[in-house]
C-alpha cells in the first residue's frame, strides 16, 4: 500500500515541486491551498494522468477546523498521513516600526500556527503506528535574520525550535522531524522583488544562480526518505552558499 503525503501550500512553487516529487516515489498526495483552487486542480489532474493518486483541498492552515477537515477528509480517502510537509507560508517586508498587529499576527497564525494545527491532526494517526515523518520549510531567514524580514525571520525562527524539539519528543515513537531551511529560491513569493533586486541576489550567491523549487523538492524528499532513517532534528540549509 503506497504511503500518503500532505503537503500545504502545495498548488505552486515548492510545494507542487515536492508533489510532483513525491508522487514520483510512490506516495498517494493530498495538495493544500488556500486561493488557487485552478492551479491546485490542475495539478492534481497532472498527477492522476500519470497514474498517482492525488486530491485537493482548500484550507486556510491557521484555522485548525479547517485543518481537521481536510486530515479528516485525506485518512477516509487513503489512512494515516505517512509524511506531513509544512510548506504553506507567507512572507514580505517592512520596517519593523510599521509592523501591524494584524501583519504580525498572521504571520505567526499561518507559519508558526499552521505548523501546530496540522502536525496536532496528523499525530495522533503517527502515534498510533509508531512510525512517520514531518519536514517544516523553514528559510535562512529563520537563521540568520534579515533586515525588514523581522516577522518573516521570527515565524522561521520559531519552527526550527519546534522542529527540533518536537523531534526529541517524538523519538522513542520512531517519527522523525526535520527542517530545511531554503535560501533565496524563484517562486512567485520572491519575484515580488524585481528582476534588478533577484539578479543582485543571484549574484551574492556562491553558485551563481537563484534556486528552484525543485531543489527544495529534493531537499524535502531526501529528509522524507529511508536514507535519512537516523537523522531526526535537524535543519538542512540548501542556499547555494549564500549564509555560508
Amino acid at each position: 500500500m503506497n504511503k500518503t503525503a500532505l503537503i500545504t501550500g502545495s498548488s505552486r512553487g515548492i510545494g507542487r515541486a515536492t508533489a510532483l516529487k513525491l508522487a514520483e516515489e510512490g506516495y498517494n498526495i493530498c495538495i493544500n491551498y488556500i486561493e488557487r483552487g485552478d492551479l491546485a486542480d490542475e495539478l492534481a489532474a497532472e498527477l492522476k494522468s500519470r497514474g498517482h493518486e492525488a486530491i485537493a483541498f482548500q484550507a486556510d492552515v491557521a484555522d485548525r477546523n479547517q485543518v481537521d477537515a481536510m486530515v479528516s477528509e485525506v485518512t477516509g480517502r487513503f489512512g494515516k498521513v505517512d509524511l506531513l510537509v509544512n510548506n504553506a507560508g507567507v512572507a514580505g517586508q517592512a520596517l519593523f516600526q510599521d509592523v501591524t498587529d494584524e501583519m504580525w499576527d498572521r504571520y505567526f497564525s499561518v507559519n508558526l500556527n499552521g505548523a501546530r494545527n496540522t502536525i496536532q491532526a496528523v499525530l495522533p494517526g503517527m502515534l498510533h503506528s509508531k512510525s512517520g515523518v514531518i519536514v517544516n520549510v523553514s528559510s535562512i531567514w529563520g537563521l540568520h535574520g534579515a533586515s525588514c524580514e523581522v516577522t518573516y525571520s521570527c515565524t522561521k525562527h520559531a519552527l526550527i525550535g519546534l522542529t527540533r524539539s518536537l523531534a526529541m519528543e517524538l523519538a522513542p515513537s520512531n517519527i522523525r522531524v526535520n527542517c530545511v531551511a531554503p535560501g533565496v529560491i524563484n517562486t512567485d513569493m520572491v519575484q515580488v522583488l524585481g528582476k534588478e533586486v533577484l539578479d543582485e541576489l543571484a549574484d551574492q550567491t556562491p553558485l551563481g544562480r537563484l534556486g528552484t523549487p525543485e531543489d527544495i523538492a529534493e531537499a524535502i524528499c531526501f529528509l522524507a526518505s529511508d536514507k535519512a532513517s537516523f537523522i531526526t532534528g535537524q535543519v538542512l540549509v540548501s542556499d547555494g552558499g549564500f549564509v555560508g
